[in-house]
């Protein structure tokens, strides 16, 4: 028996035309009925058009023609009323920063497993095997990222009257944390979250860069669907620890990003095991979950990160272990981790 949901899941595979996002995703789908296998769906569309329509609307009957039970189907696509489309009414997610190749989600879904120590040593890495490197921190809750980095300065004003980050270690940085005074709480509703978002995504004047990595705060609130929704993003990486409560929520991120059509770029196991001074080996919160995960999703597995006092130290300090002794084993590790990031963009 067919049902709106199974209706609705095969038009996810819709996309809109020069887009990577489906029409679901995007909110086009306004209306779905069915009655005795004959199918009614509405779509309203931001563009005025008419190939994009009729590229839509064949796309839409031929999904749904093969769902079985199927016996008649009406797909209707509606224009918008106002005027016509322009960029600045046409699906925001989509949008381009100018000047930036690449944007990185680094996500978790609960806090605690050193999303932003891997973020601060990721970007770092990058920058060390030679990319062009931008950290934004949308944890605008608790920013943690300018600490880690060691940056206190504010942006600058650019002779464009726009707003240019401040760099540390070669990796041009944002936070909320660098335009609040000292312990100044952040106390927003989610309309002003996606707004400052946008901003420290089309506002700012990143240049040219080849990965800006976009560190977000765990779960999959505001944060998470105002950067989806802002920007087109060229993948997201999973951070966990390898116990089960852990990789339990973990699940939650990487379907927020399949809901969004954001590909998973890879798993990255933290706290994975700890060695000891006289060389034994401690699995403190278990092992291999986040290998094993990765094989069931079928998703890249990036790396395990050994609990080392050097990189929560070098984080306090400001200064990443990458940045700070780039041959400790460590940023061996983290090093390994980007140049594999690096290889899936050729």
């Amino acid at each position: 028996m067919l049902s709106q949901e199974t209706i609705q899941n095969a038009l996810r595979a819709v996309h809109y035309p020069g887009y990577s996002r489906d029409i679901v995703s995007f909110g086009m789908v306004q209306e779905i009925s069915t009655a005795n296998g004959k199918i009614s769906v509405v779509l309203q569309l931001p563009s005025t058009h008419p190939e994009t329509a009729q590229k839509i609307k064949a796309d839409a009957e031929h999904v749904l023609s093969a769902l079985p039970g199927m016996s008649g189907l009406n797909v209707d696509v509606r224009h918008p009323v106002a005027a016509p489309a322009t960029p600045e009414n046409m699906p925001e997610a989509e949008n381009k920063i100018p000047g930036v190749k690449r944007v990185i989600a680094v996500a978790s879904g609960k806090g605690g497993v050193g999303k932003s120590t891997c973020s601060v040593n990721l970007a770092c890495a990058l920058q060390q095997l030679g990319a062009r490197v931008g950290l934004l921190d949308l944890d605008i809750y608790g920013p943690s990222i300018p600490l880690m980095m060691g940056v206190t300065e504010k942006p600058t004003i650019s002779a464009a009257s726009r707003l240019v980050p401040p760099v540390a270690h070669g990796v041009k940085v944002m936070s909320i944390g660098l335009l609040m005074e000292g312990d100044q709480p952040v106390i927003w509703r989610g309309p002003m979250i996606a707004k400052t978002i946008q901003q420290f995504l089309m506002a700012f004047e990143w240049g040219e860069l080849d990965f800006l990595l976009v560190d977000l705060p765990p779960g999959t609130g505001d944060a998470q669907l105002s950067l989806c929704q802002t920007v087109a993003l060229d993948g997201g990486v999973i951070i966990s620890t390898p116990q089960e409560a852990s990789l339990g929520v973990v699940r939650k991120g990487i379907e927020m990003f399949k809901q969004v059509n954001v590909p998973i770029l890879g798993i990255v196991e933290n706290m994975s095991y700890l060695t000891t001074p006289n060389g034994d080996r401690m699995e403190i919160f278990g092992h291999g979950g986040g290998k094993e995960e990765a094989a069931r999703q079928k998703i890249p597995f990036l790396g395990e990160i050994p609990l080392f006092t050097e990189i929560r130290a070098g984080g306090d300090r400001g200064t990443p272990i990458v940045a700070a002794t780039p041959h400790h084993a460590a940023s061996r590790v983290f090093l390994q981790m980007a140049a594999t990031l690096q290889k899936q963009f050729p």
